[in-house]
C-alpha cells in the first residue's frame, strides 16, 4: 500500500455536483487561517487552529476543502491582500488589458466586468484605455482603494446569482468579464458560475484564470492549499462545472503566474466562437497525467511529505552551521508551508514584505513578526527563504544586494534547495 493512502475518514458533499467525497488527497494537519495575520496586542494570545485537507469527488473530479467557514468569515471588511503589490503582477495585467482589447475589439462602448476586482490593480488598464469598466468586490478595504486610488466603479458585493440579477436590473451587461484567482476562493460555485450567465450578453467573453491544479499536483505545491481556497481546479473539473451553467470553453492558454496557471475563454453555449485547438491539447495532457484516475490523487500525499522532510534537513543543517535566516513574503502559501513544516523562530528570524499593510503585524501560527524589506539591509542575513517562489526572480531582482555580503535565497517547491 502506498503511504500517500490515508485511511482517515472524511465525508461530505461535493460543492458541485453533491456526490458523496471522502478520498483525502492532502492532509496538512490543523493550521490558523492563512490571511488572518495577528495585530501586536494579540500576539500573545489564542488562536484558533482548523484542519486543512484537501479531497477529491471521485465523481467530477473537483478538489476541495473540507467544510469549515462561510466566505464571508474569510473575506471580511479588512481583508488584508492587496493585488498591486507584484509589479510582476501589475505588468501580467496590463498585457492582459491590451490583449483582450485587441482581440475582441473593445472600446468606449464596452463594459468590461471584473468579479473580485480587488484595488482596482486590473480594470485601471481597461479603464486608461477608455473602456467602461465597473469592479465587483466584497472587501471594503480593497475596495476603497479602487474607487479612491483609481476611480473604479466597484460593487462591494459578493458575486452570484443574486448579484448579477441586481446589475442587470440597473441596465448592467457585460461585453466582457474577467475572473482573475477568484473561482477557487468561492464555496457555492454553481451560483457563482450562475452569476456569469446572467450578466453576459449573448456574444460575450468571459475569461476566468486560476492556478492550474495539473501543476500543483506535479510540482508538489501543497502550499497554495489553504483556508481561502475552497476548490483546486483542473480543466476536466471547469468544464463540467460551465456546462451545468450554460457556459463552454473555446479557448485556453497556460500561464507561468502562481506556479503555473489556466486562461479559460468562456461564452454561453450557443454563441459564434468556434473551440480552438489548444481546449483539446490542454484536455489531452490532464489525460496523460491521470486527473482522471482517483489513484492519482491519493498518491499526491507522498510527494508533500518529501518536500516537508527535505525543508526541515536543509534548514537544520544551515542552522548548525550557525546560519542566519529570514524569510521574504508575509503571503498565505507561506504560511501554510511553515505551519505544516513546523519552522517558526527557531528556524526563522523574522518576514519581510513590501505591503504596509502587512508590515507590523505577524503571522499566524508561527508569529514571526512581519518587517518592511529594509530590515535586510541592516542585518545582513545568511540567507533569505522565499514564501511566494512564484515571483522569485522578482524577489531575487529586489534584493540582489544581498550578494555582496555573501547572502544567498532559499525555496522550497518544488523541492527545496539554495539558489
Amino acid at each position: 500500500m502506498s503511504t500517500g493512502t490515508l485511511t482517515m475518514h472524511v465525508s461530505q458533499s461535493c460543492r458541485h455536483c453533491g456526490q458523496p467525497v471522502n478520498v483525502v488527497m492532502a492532509d496538512l494537519g490543523a493550521t490558523p487561517v492563512s490571511n488572518d495575520y495577528l495585530r501586536p496586542e494579540a500576539v500573545d494570545g489564542p488562536e484558533p487552529y482548523y484542519p486543512l485537507r484537501a479531497l477529491v469527488c471521485e465523481s467530477c473530479k473537483l478538489v476541495q476543502l473540507q467544510d469549515f467557514f462561510k466566505e464571508d468569515d474569510l473575506f471580511r471588511s479588512d481583508y488584508a491582500y492587496f493585488s498591486s503589490f507584484s509589479t510582476s503582477w501589475l505588468k501580467h495585467c496590463e498585457t492582459y488589458a491590451n490583449a483582450m482589447i485587441a482581440r475582441f475589439g473593445l472600446g468606449a462602448d464596452s463594459q468590461v466586468v471584473e468579479i473580485a476586482s480587488n484595488d482596482g490593480y486590473l480594470l485601471q488598464y481597461f479603464k486608461q484605455n477608455g473602456v467602461k469598466v465597473l469592479g465587483v468586490e466584497p472587501s471594503l478595504s480593497v475596495a476603497q482603494t479602487a474607487i479612491d486610488k483609481h476611480g473604479i466603479p466597484t460593487e462591494v458585493a459578493f458575486f452570484g446569482s443574486a448579484t448579477a440579477q441586481a446589475l442587470v436590473d440597473r441596465g448592467v451587461q457585460a461585453d466582457h468579464m474577467a475572473a482573475n484567482n477568484v473561482l477557487a476562493h468561492v464555496p457555492a460555485i454553481n451560483d457563482f458560475l450562475d452569476g456569469f450567465r446572467i450578466l453576459l450578453k449573448p456574444q460575450g467573453v468571459i475569461t476566468f484564470e486560476f492556478p492550474h491544479l495539473l501543476r500543483l499536483m506535479e510540482q508538489s505545491q501543497f502550499d497554495t492549499i489553504y483556508h481561502e481556497h475552497f476548490s483546486y481546479i483542473s480543466l476536466l473539473a471547469a468544464e463540467r462545472m460551465l456546462d451545468v451553467a450554460g457556459l463552454r470553453v473555446f479557448d485556453v492558454e497556460e500561464l507561468p503566474t502562481h506556479g503555473g496557471s489556466l486562461r479559460l475563454f468562456v461564452c454561453h453555449k450557443d454563441a459564434d466562437y468556434a473551440q480552438e485547438p489548444r481546449v483539446a491539447a490542454a484536455r489531452a495532457a490532464e489525460d496523460a497525467a491521470g486527473l482522471g484516475d482517483i489513484d492519482t490523487y491519493r498518491k499526491f500525499s507522498d510527494a508533500v511529505r518529501k518536500v516537508k522532510r527535505d525543508l526541515l534537513k536543509l534548514l537544520v543543517e544551515l542552522k548548525e552551521g550557525g546560519a542566519r535566516i529570514v524569510g521574504y513574503g508575509a503571503a498565505a502559501k507561506g504560511n501554510t508551508l511553515l505551519n505544516y513544516c513546523g519552522v517558526g523562530a527557531d528556524m526563522i528570524d523574522y518576514v519581510v514584505d513590501m505591503s504596509p499593510h502587512k508590515q507590523g503585524l505577524y503571522l499566524p501560527g508561527t508569529r514571526l513578526p512581519i518587517l518592511s524589506p529594509d530590515q535586510i539591509q541592516k542585518d545582513r542575513p545568511d540567507y533569505v527563504l522565499i514564501l511566494p517562489w512564484n515571483i522569485k526572480d522578482e524577489v531575487m531582482s529586489q534584493l540582489d544586494g544581498i550578494r555582496a555580503w555573501g547572502g544567498k535565497f532559499i525555496v522550497a517547491i518544488p523541492s527545496p534547495r539554495v539558489l
